[in-house]
């Protein structure tokens, strides 16, 4: 998963709050090496810190980005399903 300038400039200010690098990677779910990258500045070096609104502070038992872009998936396919389910109802009460 490439990481976008938000991503970067959220690890940089993690970093600078004093997460570990690994808890970072978890967060973002990638490799500890991208987060190593970003902080030596081979990667990013012209990305500012974000300080505010920072993601909690690890450790995190999983990726948490994933867990919540799975949580918005699912959301959606819930939508998608219970919207095909009135649909179906619709057409029961016609015949």
């Amino acid at each position: 998963m490439a990481l976008s300038e938000l991503d970067i400039a959220t690890i940089k200010g993690m970093l600078a709050r004093g997460d570990r690098q690994s808890d970072i990677a978890a967060w973002f779910g990638c490799n500890s090496g991208r987060i190593a990258e970003i902080n030596t500045g081979k990667r990013g070096a012209d990305i500012h810190a974000m300080h505010n609104g920072l993601p909690p502070a690890g450790p995190y038992v999983i990726s948490v980005r994933a867990a919540l872009k799975s949580r918005e998936t699912l959301t959606a396919l819930r939508d998608i399903i219970d919207g095909s389910l009135s649909e179906i109802d619709a057409w029961e009460r016609i015949e």
